[in-house]
């Protein structure tokens, strides 16, 4: 039987393109966060793993489902998420949810439109900052719709930026058909040394799209109660929005797409004080309100 350690890629939260659990978490937070994402980079790392066989992976990612939900054989990583999520009452389906994505990552490599993809985003990203709020306690009424939209933006970005290696080291295309149809674009364009100009207008389309749903999540940070949290969301938000306007003009064929570890350390906490001010201006306000 094939251990789920060994498959690991040897990858960290320190080594993903936005935050994950940074200092900005409250350290009460951190160890439901981190099991969550240990469990979900296992998963990750099955998914894209460069050996394994598409029968062996789906039985892989069902053996980490179950061993979640106390069936079979057990996983120290399921079993330190499953316990956090048991103290915490937190619900694992988000998790679930992820191993679905991964799932279809192996199975399903090609996406019609955009409500395709935002389809696959259902499973694959928002789950992530649903745990993250539920952790907090945050409330998901007030929080759900923003972080959503900011969750699927991510990973769009993270699909543009990485077009041409998903599509040489995986076979995956999350171009849609639609928007390289559009623009006379062709799938096999992802293997060109650099993206000729249709696929470019393809990439440009989905892009413009992303900055949509950023504009629908840039009151994210101001709906979180807890400070911290909605500091890291702040954070987060500025990145997306400066790898976008990246994306608008570079060629991420050819080009590099995220920022250094400076700019990115800038823009996150740029991001971070912005929504602090934000938090304390409104505070003030409501102050000088009761006063009167």
């Amino acid at each position: 039987m094939i251990d789920i350690a060994d498959t690991g890629s040897g990858k960290t939260h320190r080594d993903e393109n936005f935050p994950v659990a940074s200092v900005l978490i409250a350290p009460q937070y951190r160890a439901p966060i981190m099991a969550f994402y240990n469990f979900v980079r296992a998963a990750d790392d099955i998914a894209d793993h460069a050996t394994l066989k598409p029968q062996e992976k789906l039985d892989l990612l069902e053996r980490l489902d179950n061993a979640l939900m106390e069936r079979g054989v057990d996983e120290p990583v399921a079993a330190r998420l499953r316990e956090e999520c048991k103290a915490r009452k937190l619900d694992p389906q988000h998790a679930r949810d992820l191993i679905t994505a991964f799932m279809r990552d192996v199975t399903y490599l090609r996406y019609r439109d955009w409500d395709d993809l935002i389809d696959y985003c259902r499973f694959s990203a928002m789950p992530v900052g649903r745990f993250v709020c539920d952790a907090h306690g945050e409330d998901p009424a007030r929080v759900w719709e923003a972080n959503d939209a900011l969750c699927a933006a991510l990973q769009v970005i993270n699909h543009l930026q990485d077009c041409g290696k998903d599509y040489r080291d995986l076979d995956r295309v999350y171009i849609t058909a639609e928007s390289l149809s559009a623009h006379g674009g062709a799938v096999e364009m992802l293997g060109e040394p650099r993206a000729p100009a249709p696929l470019l207008a393809a990439i440009r389309d989905l892009n413009q799209k992303t900055a949509g749903l950023l504009d629908q999540s840039r009151l994210f940070a101001d709906l979180i109660d807890d400070t911290r949290l909605a500091m890291e969301v702040g954070a987060i938000q500025a990145l997306a929005e400066k790898l976008v306007a990246r994306l608008a003009i570079a060629d991420p064929l050819c080009e590099k797409v995220h920022a250094g570890k400076l700019g990115f350390a800038l823009a996150g906490a740029q991001g971070a004080i912005g929504a602090l001010l934000r938090r304390v201006a409104r505070l003030r306000r409501n102050i000088a309100d009761a006063k009167q």
